[in-house]
């Protein structure tokens, strides 16, 4: 199974999270849910973590240091 992020950088959010997790796809969905309940006030649901497989990127697409927002999809 190929690793994959799930970078908190990529979007707005009102406390500027750095927050950047990358591994296997099911250890990143779980650790992305956990931590969107936690920091941001998400519900952790199902279609929660839907979305979040959505939002995922290959491991090779990992860009050091700052990354210019955007506004998370709806």
């Amino acid at each position: 199974m190929a690793r994959m992020i799930a970078d908190c950088r990529r979007f707005e959010s009102d406390n500027n999270c750095s927050l950047t997790i990358i591994g296997e796809q099911d250890e990143v969905i779980s650790a992305a849910a956990q931590h969107a309940a936690a920091a941001h006030g998400h519900e952790d649901s199902p279609e929660l973590r839907m979305q979040l497989v959505a939002l995922l990127e290959p491991e090779q697409s990992y860009i050091a240091g700052s990354r210019q927002p955007e506004p998370f999809p709806s």
